[in-house]
């Protein structure tokens, strides 16, 4: 069974057994990268190196010399100005915060692609997927004639099938890299979030009305297993439902309430990043950068020995 479908078995599995009073399912979607202050750092650049670079690359660049550090950065610059004008606009700049914030989810799709890519062309069709997650399973259904795994296996394959087709945007049933890591990870991409939200309702909504109501919503998270009061936390999460869920007032979630609920419109961090990046650089105020304007501020970008010894000497050491 592939890695994807093997997962969602084992969710259920561990959610079945595993239940305990204090037992919390966490559906909120948050973006952990670039959620906290800029500020917090005080003068340091650490981070805007963090949202340009990532954590790992920022610190790896940590280790450089001024010199090396500039010239990886001017190789990055090329490869942000994706129509190879010449500039780096705010979008572009965005475009590449999001996708080195989302790099480990490439990385991760990265690691399971040849499990599903059988014949090796370089696309996952869903024939493929399907013959690597449920194969075992179509080819011998009497072995699982359990009735909780047979339930699982018939519920998941069409589902898997939805969420396949809506992330294939040509159409043509076989997932480059990019519909691929949508398909496996539709929080991350905006065309993929109806499907989050409905996939959630689904989960949750037991009594199939189409909506979530607070049991359902409560049941979802907490397993009274045991006779007793209800733990702080669920009393504090059915006012939260009353008085942040349910919007409307009418007792239930619908599908726009969840999409509020689980995929929260946060600020936009890497939007607000990428124009603090452009504002800062942009040495002749025309919005765009050159590739000079940006290795001119380069120590915004990325970091080195230099920079980071520089910072060392301004902060306050009070605490030592």
């Amino acid at each position: 069974m592939g890695v994807y479908g093997l997962t969602c078995l084992l969710l259920l599995c561990v959610v079945e057994v595993f239940s305990k009073p204090t037992y919390k399912n966490e559906r909120v979607h948050l973006d952990p990268e670039l959620s906290r202050d800029p500020h917090e750092d005080n003068q340091s650049y650490r981070y805007d190196h963090e949202a340009f670079l990532g954590k790992e690359e920022a610190t790896t660049f940590d280790q450089l010399t001024p010199e090396e550090s500039k010239e990886r950065l001017g190789k990055i610059v090329d490869r942000i100005d994706g129509d190879k004008d010449g500039y780096v606009t705010t979008d572009e700049l965005k475009s590449w915060i999001n996708r080195v914030q989302k790099r480990y989810i490439y990385e991760n799709v990265a690691k399971v692609w040849t499990d599903y890519d059988l014949n090796k062309d370089n696309k996952i069709s869903w024939d493929e997927y399907k013959k690597a997650t449920y194969g075992y399973y179509l080819a011998n259904p009497e072995e699982f004639q359990d009735a909780t795994d047979q339930f699982s296996f018939k519920k998941m394959l069409p589902r898997d099938e939805r969420r396949f087709k809506t992330a294939d945007l040509d159409g043509d049933m076989a997932a480059s890299q990019e519909e691929f890591t949508a398909f496996l990870h539709p929080e991350e991409f905006d065309h993929m979030k109806d499907i989050v939200v409905l996939e959630t309702l689904e989960d949750i909504d037991t009594n199939g009305d189409g909506h979530v109501d607070e049991d359902e919503y409560i049941a979802d998270m907490f397993a009274h297993e045991v006779e007793g009061p209800e733990p702080d936390w669920v009393k504090t999460e059915r006012e939260q439902f009353a008085d942040f869920r349910d919007t409307n007032k009418d007792g239930k979630m619908d599908k726009e309430e969840i999409r509020h609920w689980i995929l929260p419109q946060d600020y936009d961090h890497a939007q607000a990043e990428a124009r603090h990046l452009v504002y800062e650089s942009d040495l002749n105020k025309d919005q765009l950068l050159t590739k000079e304007e940006v290795l001119e501020n380069w120590n915004m970008f990325v970091g080195s020995q230099a920079t980071n010894y520089g910072e060392d000497l301004t902060k306050n050491h009070d605490e030592l």
